[in-house]
């Protein structure tokens, strides 16, 4: 069904007004803008499981372009994190400065893998989840018990589908480079 492909597309879409909205809740309101924040991760989080739920659904054998680019929309949620801890001093412009520049030279030497997308977002999500339980630990706490949850309900593809999928995608990168 093609309109379920259309709701896919923007949940997805919707993630690029989300990270926007991170971002800028960094440079105005610093960490008074943490609850906020962590609020809109949440709904990213949740329209990136969903979006995969419609997209499945639909039946189509392809992936529409937005489809095709879901990893640039859930890197760009997790870049604006790494803005929003940054602008609100939680994480110094060096170090912020210098995980960019890492992940510039590894991007540019094997482009952006699904595996590679993915281990840049994780320690930015982490930075943020802890740094939830220092300055608010209620709000980490949430944060942590929504990512169980959400890990709970997409438990039947996790251990069958995203982790075979991640490892695959450094084998093949390691195999391509070694041709």
């Amino acid at each position: 069904m093609k309109s379920l492909n259309i709701i896919a597309d923007f949940l997805t879409a919707s993630r690029l007004l989300i990270s926007i909205l991170i971002g800028f809740l960094g440079w105005f309101r610093g960490v008074d803008g943490w609850l906020l924040a962590s609020i809109l991760l949440i709904i990213a989080w949740s329209t990136d499981i969903l979006d995969g739920i419609f997209a499945r659904r639909s039946g189509s054998p392809g992936k529409t372009w937005i489809g095709k680019h879901d990893l640039y929309f859930d890197m760009l949620v997790a870049l604006s994190l790494l803005v929003f801890m940054t602008s609100s001093t939680v994480i110094n412009l060096a170090t912020c400065l210098l995980y960019l520049f890492a992940w510039v030279l590894i991007f540019s030497r094997f482009g952006i893998p699904s595996a590679l997308g993915k281990l840049f977002q994780a320690p930015i999500y982490a930075w943020f989840i802890v740094s939830s339980l220092v300055y608010q630990p209620p709000l980490g706490a949430i944060l942590l018990v929504f990512l169980a949850f959400l890990t709970a309900i997409t438990w039947p593809r996790f251990p069958d589908d995203t982790i075979p999928s991640f490892i695959s995608g450094f084998e093949q990168r390691k195999n391509s480079h070694n041709s």
